[in-house]
C-alpha cells in the first residue's frame, strides 16, 4: 500500500467511526454527525495553519474527537479535577483509537505512537506537532464553539469569560494568535468584547 493509500484508508476509517456519532451539528445547510463535523473544521484549519501537513497531522486533527460520544462527560461527575479526568481519558480514548486504524491501514509501529502521543497531548509545549494540534483546535472552537459554548452558560460572570479567553490564549503559539485575531472581528459583538478585555492586559 503505498503512503497515500494509507493516509486515505486512514481518513475513511475515520470518518466512518465519526458518522455514527447520534449527536448532531448544523453546518450550512446540511445536519451532520457532530464529531464528523468536528473533524472535517479541524482538518479545514490544520490546512489553513499549516498549508502541507504531515500524514501524521492529517490523521491526528481528524482523530482529535473520534468516537467522543462513547464516552460522555457526564460518567466523570461535576466539577473541575473530574473534567480534567474526563480529558485526560477522552485524551487516551482517541490516541488508541487512531493508532488502531494507522496500524490496520499498514502504518509502522513507530507512527501509530507518535500519533497517539500527539492525540493525548502529553507533550504539549515540548513538541511541535502536539502544539500545532492544539493551535488548530483551539481555532475550531473560537470560530464554531465559543458563541454556543456562551449562550449554554449564562451563569457565568464576565470574569469568569475573561479567564476562558486568556486560558485559550495561553495554549496557542504565536501563529494560532495570528489566525485568532484575524478571525476575531467576524465573532459576535460580545465574544469580541471578551476578547478585547481578555487581551487588554
Amino acid at each position: 500500500m503505498t503512503d497515500s493509500d494509507k493516509l486515505s484508508c486512514a481518513i475513511e476509517a475515520i470518518d466512518q467511526a465519526n458518522l455514527q456519532d447520534p449527536n448532531q451539528e448544523q453546518v450550512g445547510h446540511q445536519t451532520l454527525p457532530k464529531e464528523y463535523a468536528y473533524s472535517q473544521h479541524m482538518t479545514r484549519w490544520l490546512f489553513e495553519l499549516e498549508p502541507e501537513p504531515s500524514e501524521r497531522m492529517q490523521i491526528a486533527c481528524r482523530a482529535q474527537h473520534i468516537e467522543r460520544w462513547t464516552l460522555p462527560r457526564s460518567d466523570y461527575g461535576e466539577g473541575k479535577k473530574n473534567y480534567y479526568q474526563w480529558r485526560q481519558a477522552c485524551g487516551r480514548m482517541h490516541g488508541r483509537r487512531a493508532a488502531e486504524i494507522m496500524a490496520d491501514c499498514g502504518y509502522p509501529v513507530e507512527e501509530c505512537e507518535r500519533v497517539e502521543t500527539i492525540l493525548t497531548k502529553r507533550k504539549l509545549r515540548e513538541d511541535e506537532d502536539t502544539q500545532l494540534l492544539e493551535d488548530v483546535a483551539c481555532m475550531v472552537f473560537l470560530e464554531r464553539y465559543f458563541s454556543q459554548f456562551f449562550d449554554d452558560n449564562p451563569d457565568y460572570d464576565r470574569e469568569k469569560w475573561v479567564h476562558i479567553v486568556r486560558r485559550t490564549w495561553g495554549k496557542m503559539t504565536p501563529r494560532g494568535h495570528k489566525a485568532a485575531l484575524a478571525l476575531a472581528g467576524e465573532l459576535p459583538e460580545h465574544l469580541q468584547q471578551v476578547m478585547q478585555e481578555a487581551l487588554a492586559e
